[in-house]
């Protein structure tokens, strides 16, 4: 089985594809596209993540999505951390159609002030998050993870994912790698922390990354969080800025010498309690 425990589905209106250098991929990405990306790898499932972030309505139409498509076996939404009505927030999301399937809900600490994860209305909402049974998680630059490793330190009962494994500085070179190696380490060390290892292509040279490129971000996350805490991520659409759909996947497959159980299926499984008992791949 492989599960894709990141894919998005985007509108080319969208303003997070406004920036310079989206052009390849400002357009459309609906599920059609995704489902023959999916059938074409033999991909079995996937995760749908939200991608607007700025209201909760794409997490209601994540979930309306995974309501009627049996592969989409979980969504990772969004919804205002500080909010002190989050708690009625996240209930009024698990009654709409496909609710069951909301396992997350996620921020982009990196466009956030440095304290975001320190303020104690943020905390708070993080506590219900956690209190409700669902994964806590994040998208941050590497010199933000101290703040993670704080809040996991504090929260040791809380399911927390990093995006992109921390956003390592793949094109700084020995630099980037070491910069990365001492941010994560610390939050490695919390054993609630798990990390996708999605969009790693676009974190590289768009035009010119290689497999070798990524073996010592992949290879010092093993040494540091164990395969059983590691998940494949396509990050599709955005992973097309640098690669295809194919192209991504196989880049993290052979840095695993293969298909590793954990990390393309039984992590994502764990992590997000997916039901995949009756699961048909999308064909």
């Amino acid at each position: 089985m492989i599960v894709d425990a990141h894919a998005q589905l985007w509108a080319a209106d969208s303003p997070h594809l406004a920036a310079d250098g989206y052009a390849p991929v400002r357009r459309d990405h609906g599920l059609g596209e995704l489902k023959a990306e999916l059938s074409e790898s033999e991909v079995d499932a996937c995760v749908l993540v939200e991608a607007e972030g700025v209201t909760s309505a794409d997490t209601t139409r994540c979930l309306e999505i995974a309501a009627w498509t049996p592969w989409v076996v979980g969504v990772v939404g969004w919804a205002p951390l500080a909010d002190p009505d989050l708690g009625e927030i996240i209930g009024k999301l698990r009654a709409e159609p496909g609710g069951q399937c909301l396992v997350a809900l996620h921020e982009r600490v990196y466009e956030q002030p440095e304290d975001f994860l320190d303020r104690p209305a943020v905390r708070a909402g993080l506590s219900t998050v956690a209190g409700l049974d669902l994964v806590i998680e994040f998208a941050v630059r590497a010199e933000q993870l101290a703040s993670v490793a704080r809040l996991a330190q504090a929260m040791p009962h809380a399911r927390i994912v990093l995006q992109q494994a921390g956003s390592p500085w793949v094109t700084g070179g020995a630099d980037g790698l070491s910069d990365w190696q001492r941010e994560i380490e610390p939050v490695a060390a919390c054993d609630n922390v798990l990390a996708k290892l999605n969009g790693l292509v676009t974190l590289a040279h768009w035009e010119r990354w290689s497999v070798d490129d990524l073996r010592p971000y992949v290879d010092h996350a093993v040494q540091v969080f164990g395969a059983r805490r590691l998940m494949f991520g396509s990050d599709w659409p955005m992973c097309r800025l640098a690669a295809t759909y194919p192209e991504s996947l196989r880049a993290i497959t052979t840095l695993f010498g293969g298909l590793h159980r954990d990390v393309f299926a039984a992590t994502a499984v764990s992590a997000y309690r997916l039901d995949v008992a009756d699961l048909t791949r999308p064909a």
